[in-house]
C-alpha cells in the first residue's frame, strides 16, 4: 500500500502537558517532538511518566493541560486513527481464541481496509508461517510481531512502539532495528519506548530522556553521547603517582582504576600528554573515554529514580 509520506502528518507535538492522578503528579509540563524520518528513543525511569505520556498521545487518557497533536490533530478527532498512527501498547491485548489473521481481519474492517492489507503487514513481520494459528499459543516474540503488524496496517505516517525488543531473539533483535531504519527511512515518524539501551543506541537517531514527568534532554544520540563523553581520558602508566599529581594539580578530577590506569575528568587528552610530557612521566597508553548510551541516561535519570532497590549487605541475609 505505501504511500509517500506528507511531513506535516509524520510529526507528534507534546506540548505541556501536565497530569495527576489523585495527589500523584504523572506528567510535568511534558514537551518534545518527534520529527519525521527519524527513530525517537523515548526513555526514563518507571515511574517517570512514559506510559502516561504515550497513553495521552493516544487519546486513552485526558491531560489536565497542554496538549498532544498527531499530524497537528488530537487523536479523538483522526476518523480513521489507524491511517495517522499505529501504536503497540501491549503485546497481549488480543483475543487468544482468534488465528493472527482473524485479529488483523478484524482490525482492518474497522478501518475500512481490506484483505489485501492484512496479507501485507503479516509478510512484513513474517508471520506468515503462522498466520492462521490461534493468537494464545504465541511466544511473546511472535505477538510482539502481531502487535507490530497491527500498528502497520493503517499504513500510517506516525508509528509508536512501546517496549518492541521484548521477548525477541538475537535474530528479532537484528530484524528490529533494521526495521524501524526502513520505517524513518521513507519519512515516518517513530517513536520507540525501551529500557533497552544498547539497542536504542543502534537503532535511535534522536532521543527523548525524561524523569519526574519532565523532559530532562532532549537531541541527537550522537550529540549526548559526545556532551557525556568530553573531558574523560583514561591512561595507563608506570608511574601512577606521579602522573596522578601532575594532572590534579592542573584541576583536573583523577581518580585510579587500577594497577596502572587512571581515570581523568576535565582535562581533554592533548593536555594531559603536554603535562606528562613536561613533567616527564612516562605513559603507554592514553585514550578518550566514549559514553555508552546507557552511561548518558544512567547520569540524567540520578536524581529521577523513584523505585529503587535496596542492596543487601550480605549475601543470604
Amino acid at each position: 500500500m505505501e504511500k509517500a509520506i506528507d511531513e506535516a502528518d509524520a510529526r507528534i507535538e507534546v506540548r505541556g502537558v501536565h497530569k495527576h492522578f489523585g495527589r500523584t503528579r504523572a506528567l510535568d509540563g511534558m514537551t518534545f517532538d518527534v520529527r519525521p524520518g527519524q527513530v525517537t528513543g523515548f526513555v526514563g525511569p518507571n515511574g517517570a511518566g512514559k506510559s502516561t505520556t504515550l497513553r495521552v498521545i493516544l487519546g486513552l487518557d485526558r491531560p489536565d493541560r497542554g496538549t498532544a497533536l498527531v499530524g497537528g490533530r488530537r487523536y479523538q478527532d483522526l476518523r480513521t486513527p489507524l491511517t495517522h498512527i499505529g501504536a503497540l501498547l501491549d503485546a497481549a491485548a488480543v483475543q487468544p481464541s482468534r488465528t493472527a489473521r482473524h485479529h488483523l481481519l478484524w482490525l482492518a474492517h474497522s478501518q475500512g481496509l481490506g484483505a489485501g492489507r492484512v496479507d501485507e503487514v503479516i509478510r512484513q513481520v513474517g508471520l506468515q508461517d503462522v498466520a492462521r494459528r490461534r493468537a494464545g499459543g504465541f511466544s511473546l516474540g511472535m505477538r510482539q510481531r502481531l502487535g507490530i503488524a497491527a500498528a502497520l496496517l493503517g499504513d500510517p505516517p506516525v508509528v509508536m512502539l512501546d517496549e518492541p525488543f521484548n521477548g525477541l531473539d538475537p535474530e528479532g533483535f537484528g530484524w528490529m532495528r533494521g526495521f524501524l531504519a526502513s520505517l524513518a527511512g521513507q519519512g515516518r515518524a517513530v517513536l520507540v519506548s525501551s529500557h533497552l539501551m544498547s539497542e536504542l543506541q543502534d537503532s535511535a537517531d534522536h532521543v527523548v530522556v525524561v524523569g519526574r514527568g519532565r523532559v530532562v534532554a532532549d537531541m541527537s544520540v550522537r550529540e549526548l553521547l559526545a556532551s557525556m563523553s568530553r573531558g574523560r581520558v583514561t591512561l595507563r602508566t608506570s608511574a601512577l603517582a606521579r602522573a596522578m599529581t601532575v594532572l590534579a594539580r592542573s584541576g583536573a578530577t583523577v581518580s585510579s582504576t587500577g594497577a596502572d590506569t587512571i581515570s581523568v575528568t576535565g582535562l581533554p587528552a592533548e593536555d594531559a600528554v603536554s603535562l606528562l610530557g613536561r613533567d616527564g612521566v612516562p605513559f603507554s597508553e592514553i585514550s578518550e573515554h566514549r559514553a555508552s548510551l546507557e552511561e548518558a541516561y544512567m547520569e540524567l535519570t540520578r536524581d529521577a529514580v523513584q523505585y529503587r532497590g535496596a542492596v543487601p549487605e550480605e549475601a543470604g541475609r
